[in-house]
């Protein structure tokens, strides 16, 4: 039976470590992840989980005692937020190619500058490239059952993954959740048993050796066809949980999406704002829909496209800004998505959210009247837009 609790999201990552037992957690403090060390250190101290758990000086010793400890053969994680991932740059794709599977906790937070502390997702969408998986949650309770999941899907892939959640919003914010008994969550997960690994005498490899051109090409294919064979992984990892749970997860969930003429499409803990909105909209005769996506590596292509394409107009918001003069990283990789079909939505960006900029529900209900007009007039008009900044000149 499922165990009731009320915890920030930190907690949760926190209890799933335990439940989950790594062998080694590397690890350097930094606003807003730092509780999750923090609580996971004192499960160790307490005698609650057989972990090494290794203090170090900087977020780049912390991936690096993760990548020495995966290469050798151990289930490796820590827990970043920010300029914390930042200073773990070049080890994120040293990790990636060597096929480490490491799992990280990414807590959001604004990347500097000017200095802020609060939640956008600039840290994770930055690093969406280096070839790690990234799940996003909407929840607390969504935070603590992906990164259950999070473990089996990196190592049936051999890619590292990110479980990443919104800073303060659900990593401070505490809220009711169903914990899953220890037992099954160690039965869920497995023993990690890599085939190949350092310390495997009767097969002795190198990890991370210099790639020379005529190899180095292949190297990254390689990468990027175990970023498609994960897809079904993950779908098969959300199935068993399912089973055991009765909680579902896909890449994205859909909301009041049958019938509806225009949607929305977003990530994170936003989503819950943007589904209060749905349903007052709903309330009052108007059909409007909500998509929000889990899963943004692997990216969804196909099967997002085919949710978009229930509505004629939708509008794609992004908590980062690319400064690449066409919108943020969602709006175009869903945008691009949609390129091949031929009935396909007008699609438009809102960057919103930026250094913790309030999104509220009347900025959904404003965007989703953007949307009516843009169907009623047959012209999207500007697809690259702010929403909830000063300058009227992004409006």
């Amino acid at each position: 039976m499922a165990i009731r609790d009320r915890l920030s999201g930190n907690e949760a990552v926190a209890i799933a470590m335990r439940q989950i037992e790594p062998d080694v957690m590397g690890a350097f403090p930094i606003t807003p992840s730092t509780e999750i060390p923090e609580y996971f250190s004192s499960f160790i101290a307490d005698g609650l989980a057989d972990t090494e758990f290794i203090a170090v000086e900087s977020e780049h010793s912390a991936m690096s005692t993760c990548m020495g400890a995966s290469a050798a053969g151990a289930r490796a994680v820590t827990a970043t937020s920010s300029a914390g991932l930042a200073y773990m740059w070049e080890l994120l794709y040293v990790v990636a190619s060597a096929r480490l599977p490491v799992t990280m906790a990414v807590v959001n937070r604004a990347l500097t500058g000017p200095i802020n502390i609060n939640n956008d997702h600039s840290d994770s969408m930055g690093a969406r490239d280096s070839g790690w998986l990234q799940i996003y949650a909407e929840t607390n309770q969504e935070v603590y059952d992906n990164f259950i999941q999070a473990i089996p899907i990196a190592e049936a892939a051999r890619l590292p993954i990110m479980v990443c959640q919104d800073g303060f919003i659900t990593s401070h914010g505490v809220s009711n959740i169903d914990l899953i008994e220890d037992e099954k969550v160690k039965g869920f997960v497995g023993e990690y048993r890599p085939e190949n690994y350092l310390l495997k005498h009767e097969n002795p490899l190198a990890v991370g050796p210099y790639g020379t051109s005529p190899y180095y090409m292949e190297f990254k294919r390689q990468q990027a066809q175990s970023m498609k064979d994960a897809m079904p992984i993950i779908m098969d990892v959300a199935e068993r949980f399912e089973r055991m749970t009765g909680r579902k997860y896909g890449f994205f969930e859909e909301y009041m999406m049958d019938d509806a003429e225009v949607a929305l499409v977003c990530i994170g803990s936003s989503a819950g704002t943007g589904k209060e909105a749905v349903d007052r909209l709903r309330a009052e005769g108007k059909k409007v829909g909500l998509i929000k996506l889990r899963v943004f590596r692997p990216f969804p292509r196909i099967p997002l496209a085919e949710a978009m394409c229930k509505v004629k107009a939708v509008a794609i918001m992004d908590k980062a800004e690319s400064f690449s003069n066409s919108g943020g990283p969602l709006f175009n990789e869903a945008r691009s998505s949609l390129y091949d079909l031929k009935d396909k939505p007008y699609a438009i960006n809102y960057i919103y959210g930026l250094g913790g900029r309030d999104i509220r529900v009347e900025d959904f209900y404003d965007i989703y009247q953007d949307l009516f007009v843009i169907i009623e007039h047959d012209d999207p008009g500007d697809v690259y837009r702010y929403i909830g900044v000063r300058d009227s000149r992004f409006r």
